[in-house]
C-alpha cells in the first residue's frame, strides 16, 4: 500500500512517501480500515522534530511520553482517522464490515471504567496510524458515525476536539463562566470555542490579526490580538466579567500574563505550548490568588463518546480549511506549520482523492 513513513527525527526529509509498505492485517479484536481521510496535528510535527525535551533538558531530542517512548522507526503517523471497515480480525462481528467509522486514537492501557490517563499512548505513535491507505486498529476504538458530514470534515474532529473536551473537563468549565482561549484559530483552540458554547460557557479568543471575524462566527464572544502591548489591559476591555478559566495552547512570553488575567480561584488548563514550552512563573501569583493549574493531553473514553454524541446531534461542526493528497504530504505539513488558516488540514489517500479530497481542495 501507499503510506508516509517517519524514518527518524529531523526535518521533512524524514517523512518518506512509499508505494510498497505492507498492508496490515487485523489481529484478533481489531479491524482493518480503508482510510478515506486523516487530519493533521501539532503532535505529528513535534514527534518528527523530537521536540518534547526531557525533565532535565528541555532541548533534548525526545519523543512524546518523555523517557518511556513507544516510538520506533519507521512509523506511520496520523491520528485523526476516518474511513470504512474493510476486514475484521477474530472475535469481531462480520457485520462491522463497510461501517463508516471515526477512530478514537487513544491507546488507554487501562480497562473500561478506569479513566486514568497516566500511561496513555496513541495511534500514530505507539502503533501505525492513518497516513496510509489502510490501518489496523482495536475494534473498540472504531466508532460508527452516521452524521451527514463529509469524510474530510469528519477527520477534523478526533484529536483536536477530544483534547479540547478533556481540557474543559479538567478545568470543570461550567455554564455561564468566561473562558479565555489562546491559539484560538488552531484545531484545538477552535474546538474549545465550540465546546465551551455547548456547555453554556462564554469563550473569548486570543488570536492574530485577520482571524477575528472567523472566530466570532464559530462562537467567540470577543477577540483579543495576541501581539498587543498589554494583554492584561486588552482582556479587561473586551471581557465583560472576571475570567474563570484560561485554556492555553501558546504559553511562551504570555504565560504569566494569563495567570494575572485569571480571577482569584481561577483555573488554568494547557495541552500545548506552540509559543514556547519553557516559561517564567511567579509562584506568588499562583498561590496568592489560589489558582489551579492543570496539564492535559488527549482524553478519556467517556469524553470521546460525548464528542461522538455532539457530532451526531449537530452541536459542533467541522472546521476544514483544505485537503491535501497523501502524495503531497510535504506540502501539507509545510502549510500546517505556517498556521495561516483556521481549523484543520486533512490528508486524503490518492486513491480516494477525487471523491473525498478534491471537493475541499483550494
Amino acid at each position: 500500500m501507499s503510506a508516509v513513513q517517519l524514518v527518524g527525527h529531523g526535518g521533512l526529509e524524514q517523512l518518506v512517501h512509499s508505494h510498497d509498505v505492507p498492508t496490515p492485517r487485523p489481529a484478533a479484536g481489531e479491524v482493518l480500515i480503508d482510510v478515506h481521510a486523516c487530519g493533521m496535528n501539532n503532535t505529528d510535527v513535534w514527534v518528527r522534530e523530537g521536540a518534547y525535551g526531557s525533565d532535565t533538558d528541555p532541548s533534548e531530542v525526545s519523543s512524546w511520553r518523555r523517557g518511556r517512548s513507544t516510538l520506533t522507526f519507521p512509523r506511520i503517523q496520523g491520528a485523526d482517522i476516518v474511513g470504512r471497515i474493510a476486514a475484521v480480525g477474530d472475535g469481531v462481528s462480520q457485520d462491522r464490515i463497510d461501517q463508516r467509522v471515526m477512530v478514537d486514537f487513544s491507546l488507554y492501557h487501562r480497562p473500561e471504567g478506569d479513566e486514568s490517563l497516566a500511561d496513555i499512548d496513541y495511534i500514530g505513535h505507539g502503533r501505525d496510524g492513518g497516513y496510509a491507505e489502510y490501518v489496523a486498529v482495536p475494534a473498540e476504538n472504531a466508532y460508527e458515525v452516521t452524521a451527514d458530514i463529509p469524510d474530510a470534515g469528519l477527520a477534523t474532529f478526533c484529536c483536536a476536539y477530544l483534547t479540547a473536551e478533556q481540557m474543559l473537563d479538567r478545568a470543570r468549565l461550567a455554564k455561564g463562566e468566561r473562558i479565555l482561549v489562546t491559539g484560538a484559530s488552531g484545531g484545538v483552540g477552535s474546538a474549545i470555542i465550540q465546546l465551551a458554547r455547548v456547555r453554556g460557557a462564554i469563550p473569548y479568543a486570543v488570536t492574530s490579526a485577520g482571524k477575528e471575524q472567523a472566530l466570532v462566527a464559530i462562537g467567540a464572544e470577543g477577540t483579543i490580538l495576541r501581539d498587543t502591548d498589554d494583554l492584561v489591559t486588552e482582556v479587561e476591555k473586551v471581557v465583560d466579567a472576571p475570567v474563570d478559566v484560561v485554556a492555553d495552547l501558546v504559553a511562551g512570553e504570555m504565560f504569566n500574563d494569563l495567570l494575572r488575567i485569571l480571577r482569584p480561584e481561577g483555573r488554568y488548563t494547557t495541552a500545548g505550548a506552540i509559543g514556547g514550552p519553557v516559561v517564567q512563573l511567579d509562584l506568588r501569583t499562583m498561590y496568592l490568588k489560589h489558582l489551579e493549574l492543570h496539564g492535559s493531553s488527549q482524553g478519556t473514553r467517556t469524553a470521546f463518546r460525548r464528542l461522538v454524541g455532539h457530532i451526531e446531534d449537530g452541536s459542533i461542526r467541522p472546521l476544514l480549511d483544505r485537503t491535501f493528497a497523501l502524495s503531497d504530504f510535504h506540502d501539507a505539513q509545510r502549510a500546517f506549520m505556517a498556521k495561516s488558516y483556521i481549523g484543520k488540514l486533512v490528508v486524503v489517500p490518492d486513491r480516494h482523492w477525487e471523491s473525498v479530497g478534491a471537493p475541499h481542495a483550494p
